[in-house]
């Protein structure tokens, strides 16, 4: 059986975003067939306003172009949320996948979100409720992970990011780290969607 490429596509400023894509990559590629990449999309700000913003220096995953977006045999897209949307970084990026969106490259491949905000009443689920609407112009099928995460979806105890929509962490002031409830929430969320993504493939064959 041919192998089912997953693309984890994401926007991080501060690296909580990314710490999620590891975890999710690892869950994704725990699926046998199965191949995991992670991608950054381009920074917009200037190194200097990044700076000023007390941003960390960008990791060495690659940068991806809309028009590698189609290799993919599915795609999580994760990113920050600005006011309940996604963050302006992100948005250009797919701003830029009208060429895609004319030919329908992207039709009919399962997506996927994840998501990052500062407090818990900043856009847990209006982040991917909004962003949404991206995938459906690209004809795309979204992919949220319900409750299959199973007692962890139903913590009251701590603080707990993420929603049915997909994974997701609280960032506070920048100095809260995903917790391992958080991580595990991820990589549950790579090793589901991975598996759908690959019966999609296999059913298309």
């Amino acid at each position: 059986m041919a192998t089912t490429k997953v693309y984890i596509v994401y926007y991080s400023t501060y690296g909580h975003v990314e710490k999620l894509a590891e975890e999710i990559k690892k869950g994704a590629g725990s699926v046998e067939g199965v191949e995991a990449k992670l991608w950054q999309v381009p920074e917009t700000l200037s190194e200097e306003v990044l700076g000023k913003m007390g941003a960390p220096p960008k990791s060495d995953v690659p940068i991806i172009t809309p028009n590698e977006l189609p290799e993919a045999d599915g795609l999580l897209l994760g990113f920050p949320t600005r006011f309940g949307l996604m963050a302006a970084q992100f948005k250009a990026f797919m701003d830029a996948t009208g060429g895609l969106w004319r030919t329908q490259a992207l039709a009919g491949k399962p997506a996927g979100i994840f998501y990052s905000t500062g407090s818990q009443g900043g856009g847990q689920e209006t982040t991917p409720l909004t962003s949404i609407t991206q995938l459906v112009h690209h004809g795309m099928i979204f992919v949220p992970i319900g409750y299959t995460f199973g007692a962890g979806m139903f913590e009251m105890e701590n603080v707990k990011g993420g929603s049915p929509y997909g994974a997701g962490t609280y960032a506070g002031d920048g100095s809260r780290q995903p917790t391992e409830l958080e991580l595990a929430q991820a990589f549950h969320q790579g090793k589901y969607f991975a598996g759908i993504a690959k019966k999609l493939k296999g059913s298309s064959q």
